[in-house]
């Protein structure tokens, strides 16, 4: 159960490119400074509102873009700032019995009406902070940004309470201004905007009216004009940490049962007006939730989401390039030594992960809009333990001592375009090699935002090679189109050298390849009888491989989508390829003559405003080739039982049959399999929320999929397979993968900042050789089997320099 209405508004948001526009066609209010102090109680009665003009008259941007609010559901607003913070006061008129009020933790809006604002504090029209409230109280707030879009995970502390009303709901707001950077002129404006969304009626506003045709949304803030005489404050907090936990792990011939008690604390540290420290020592990430591990028979590697918050908060500046992939630090490192075994010798343990010290980020920008960020993280050298036939065991290092940098400058530039430059660096202790990516990037908008190009250059650097010329790889990328309006198209380039290598901190696939593609697509978002958007796409994209230059694939992508007017919506989408030369799959640099394949997929949306919602996806893939067909059937629903009670269930089924793909190597021969693979997914969440401030989640996930192999084939020098004798070895190679998962977390927000988390986590992991068909046998073997467990208590304490100043 996602933040599904979060998830529209990146629609917008997550192709934020900057226009200057005209400033004159923008709204504007006049900041009315406080000179008594304001109760925050959600209580609309201070004698000091009545010194701001109210703000009203919101324009929807879904589902009718540019309609003004009715009269009777209109929002009002004030707004007030002083020496310590800016106060926000709203009023959203609307019928007790249609205002949605589903509790969440904090920054989860669920299924509720919320209120927000937004603040452009250096008017660049680029980088936004956001903070909103439902009508339960929960408090929400996020970055934004051009590269990044939403980054729900920043985090601020700030005051917020609602109260019901007979004719809607009320809000007040106290955002500090250690909550925002912002520059220290005498007099300031800043982009500013309101928004609301009446989600029992799929209703989204906005103050200043944000054109879903145009491409953007800090770009279509209004002004916030004359804030007089305030100073960004000493911004310094620090919240300590101490956690215990205890352990069991399914280790033959060891102590299964492991216990630790730790401490560490996460520093934020306003270096002056505009750059912020933050700093995390010795953290403990042991209450993450698990990874989506699945069964993955690709010659890539898959990329999986990172849940740990200090290395999602406020990365948007190193997100740039697509050069930091932040699970390398410690949770997916790139590199492990080679140990060689001697005879008998088996490994008892070996660690995966690596300890995480620390970790620093500096960033923030410039009057003169220069971005700059500076990012370090060191991780532990880690030992797996071996042990030989007599049961003498010893440590050997497998993962270095290993420093992690990134290092970025962003600047901004007339129409609010960019250039960037961007380096990351690993750097391991000992006979390890060292890795060096460096890259320049632009971003130009026309004034209008009408058109834009984009494109970057990349250079990589290994110090394992022997030959220096083989050190170094490039990569470089540009693209060209129409970004507003109905009618869109671009035409975008990527090409990099078969020595390009970015991996050691950045995920990257695959390289030595140029891949072209054409882009056009007709979008219609005003209302009709029918639906209440319309959009259709065609794509095409061609790729050849680098060095030796040769043919890798041609591919062509239509679709549509709408969104009926009872909001529900659909998307029919298809993907055609030619036969491809692949040169991945064979793992020698190989040429394999892919089967040309067609796919139909539809796409199925509910009303997701609605107590009970259901949807799901179909879709088919057929091959030519032993009529090989892949077949994806997905299928979810959400039961909100009362506003504090809410279960989610995720069914993905999947039978495919004469599938085609390598399966290992005889010699320096590349050989095939025809194979059959059943995948099935289950996903079962529950939330309960006592209040606004506490709860407890729970995640249940089982997956289970496997690999029949039925013939063995060898990859000839045309491209083509031919059939061989099945070796005694090859019937060893069937696949039986299960995964089982619990995610628990019981989470206190006693304070603003601080709290209490006992988690709860359960993991078993079986990959066989052997085939168990059918998913009831499966699923009783992954849960007989031994299962690792964790239980771990957690306390976080917020500790506010100024607070504890003044309180002193």
């Amino acid at each position: 159960m996602k933040l599904f209405y979060w998830n529209l508004l990146l629609l917008f948001m997550g192709q934020v490119a900057y226009a200057q526009g005209d400033v004159a066609t923008k709204k504007k209010t006049t900041a009315v400074r406080s000179t008594q102090p304001i109760k925050i109680d959600g209580n609309l009665n201070d004698s000091e509102w009545a010194k701001a003009p109210i703000l009203t008259s919101f324009a929807q941007v879904r589902p009718n873009p540019g309609k003004i609010e009715e009269e009777h559901y209109r929002t009002e607003v004030k707004i007030l700032y002083d020496n310590e913070a800016i106060y926000i006061g709203a009023k959203m008129y609307d019928k007790p019995s249609e205002i949605v009020r589903e509790l969440r933790a904090r920054d989860q809006i669920g299924n509720a009406d919320f209120f927000g604002v937004f603040f452009d504090t250096f008017l660049d029209g680029i980088n936004a902070n956001g903070f909103f409230v439902t009508a339960a109280g929960v408090q929400f707030d996020a970055k934004y940004s051009v590269d990044a879009g939403e980054d729900p995970n920043w985090n601020a502390v700030w005051e917020s309470e609602v109260q019901m009303v007979e004719d809607g709901w009320t809000a007040e707001m106290k955002i500090p201004y250690s909550a925002l950077r912002f520059s220290n002129k005498d007099s300031q404006n800043w982009g500013f905007n309101l928004i609301r969304n009446r989600t029992g009626k799929n209703e989204q506003s906005f103050w200043n009216f944000v054109d879903p045709k145009v491409n953007g949304i800090v770009n279509q803030f209004g002004v916030l004009e004359n804030l007089e005489a305030i100073k960004a404050p000493l911004r310094l907090a620090f919240s300590p940490y101490l956690s215990t936990n205890v352990g069991y792990f399914p280790n033959p011939g060891g102590p299964n049962w492991t216990n630790a008690f730790n401490g560490g604390m996460d520093v934020k540290y306003g270096i002056d007006k505009s750059f912020t420290l933050d700093m995390t020592l010795i953290p403990d990430f042991g209450q993450v939730q698990s990874d989506n591990r699945i069964l993955n028979l690709t010659p890539f590697e898959v990329r999986f989401n990172e849940n740990r918050q200090f290395f999602t908060e406020g990365t948007e500046l190193f997100n740039k390039g697509d050069l930091f992939y932040s699970k390398r630090i410690g949770s997916i490192p790139s590199f492990s030594h080679n140990i060689n075994l001697a005879p008998g010798e088996k490994f008892v343990q070996y660690p995966q992960e690596a300890k995480v010290l620390n970790a620093t980020k500096i960033s923030g920008r410039t009057a003169s809009g220069l971005g700059v960020g500076v990012f370090n993280a060191v991780t532990n050298r880690m030992y797996a333990q071996v042990e030989d036939a007599q049961g003498n065991r010893r440590d050997v290092e497998n993962q270095p001592l290993t420093n992690y940098n990134v290092f970025v400058l962003d600047q901004n530039l007339k129409n609010n375009s960019s250039v960037s430059f961007v380096n990351t660096n690993v750097w391991r202790n000992g006979s390890a090699y060292d890795a060096n990516v460096s890259a320049v990037l632009m971003n130009l908008n026309t004034k209008g935002n009408k058109y834009g190009m984009s494109g970057g250059a990349k250079m990589s650097y290994l110090t394992e090679a022997t030959n220096t010329a083989d050190r170094f790889g490039y990569s470089y990328n540009f693209s060209a189109g129409k970004r507003s309006g109905n009618f869109l198209y671009s035409y975008s380039m990527n090409m990099a050298d078969r020595k390009f290598d970015p991996s050691d901190m950045g995920f990257y696939r695959n390289n030595n390849f140029l891949a072209q593609g054409i882009n056009l697509s007709y979008n219609n978002f005003k209302p009709t009888k029918l639906y209440n958007n319309f959009q259709s796409w065609v794509a095409v994209e061609y790729s050849r491989r680098v060095k030796p230059t040769a043919f890798q694939s041609l591919a062509f992508f239509p679709g549509v989508y709408m969104q009926f007017k009872n909001f529900w919506s659909m998307e029919l989408i298809g993907n055609f390829y030619g036969e491809q030369h692949d040169f991945y799959e064979a793992r020698n640099g190989e040429m394999f003559k892919t089967p040309a394949r067609q796919t139909y997929a539809l796409y199925i949306n509910p009303n997701r405003a609605k107590a009970y919602n259901f949807g799901g996806n179909i879709r088919y893939t057929s091959y030519d080739y032993k009529e090989g067909r892949t077949n994806n059937y997905y299928f979810f629903q959400n039961l909100r039982l009362n506003d504090k009670f809410a279960l989610g269930l995720d069914l993905y089924y999947s039978p495919n049959r004469n599938l085609v793909n390598w399966v290992t190597m005889s010699g320096n021969k590349s050989i095939f399999s025809l194979y059959d693979r059943e995948t099935v997914e289950n996903s079962f969440d529950v939330k309960y929320s006592f209040n606004r401030k506490m709860g407890i989640t729970m995640i249940l996930r089982h997956y289970w999929s496997d690999r029949r192999n039925k013939e063995f084939m060898e990859l000839q020098s045309d491209g083509y397979l031919k059939a061989v004798p099945t070796q005694e070895a090859w019937k060893k190679l069937n696949r039986n993968y299960n995964v089982f998962n619990i995610d628990m977390v019981y989470l206190w927000q006693f304070r603003p900042g601080s709290e209490l988390s006992i988690s709860y986590k359960n993991a078993g992991e079986l990959n066989e050789a052997d085939i168990r068909k059918g998913y009831g046998r499966n699923f009783n073997q992954i849960l007989s089997h031994d299962q690792q467990q964790n239980l771990s208590i957690k306390v976080l304490y917020y500790l506010d320099y100024l607070q504890l100043k003044k309180k002193k």
